[in-house]
């Protein structure tokens, strides 16, 4: 299956998509120092890769409101970012959610199929908040369909998208129906970045990337 990737995204975004995928990888061929060199160089503030919950999802907001006190960035800045961040990893949170309701076995020779991987980056111009969770085969064209038809939205049109779903009822299980896509999408003021890769026929990985540029 071929990569998917936002058709406005600059190379700079995409070489970081790519870079991302293959993070778990470069960690295993590196020592501790490279790892914290490769950090380093990304500008990673945070970066996690195993279970998500909520408890763990507490922790990470509260590190990260400790973080961003010490950053000359705007309060507004700040508070966008941090907004932003929530929604990510709350949309993260509710994909992995997805696997616990048809009981499959997670533990394979590609990894926990529960796992998932977030980073947030923080750079001259703009932050970068990434997450990646497997997803099954079957959901990759429904994803695709609901990120390009939000990309291709202005501001009040995505206001108004929000409060359409909202009204006509359309959510899924977990209450969710795009709203979590559509948020991020309001709350960062620009286009999502996507990749999807094939793991095997069973499962794919879907990687999100959102660029949250500073006042």
């Amino acid at each position: 299956m071929p990569s998917l990737v936002g058709s406005e995204m600059c190379i700079r975004d995409r070489l970081y998509i790519q870079q991302f995928i293959i993070f778990a990888i470069v960690i295993m061929a590196t020592t501790t120092f490279d790892l914290y060199n490769l950090m380093e160089r990304d500008n990673v503030l945070l970066a996690f890769k195993g279970t998500i919950t909520s408890d763990l999802l507490s922790s990470v907001f509260q590190i990260m409101e400790s973080k961003m006190e010490d950053l000359n960035d705007s309060p507004a800045t700040k508070k966008k970012v941090f907004n932003v961040l929530v929604e990510c990893l709350q949309n993260l949170y509710h994909h992995i959610d997805d696997f616990d309701n048809e009981n499959v076995i997670y533990e394979t020779s590609k990894g926990d199929k529960k796992s998932a991987i977030f980073s947030i980056s923080r750079h001259e111009d703009y932050y970068n908040i990434v997450t990646g969770n497997f997803i099954y085969p079957k959901n990759v064209d429904e994803i695709t369909s609901k990120i390009t038809y939000i990309n291709s939205l202005d501001r009040e049109q995505l206001k108004a998208y929000y409060k359409e779903i909202l009204g006509n009822g359309k959510l899924s299980k977990k209450g969710g129906g795009g709203l979590g896509l559509i948020d991020i999408a309001k709350k960062s003021r620009n286009k999502l970045g996507y990749s999807f890769q094939e793991i095997d026929r069973d499962y794919s990985f879907f990687t999100l990337i959102v660029k949250i540029l500073k006042k």
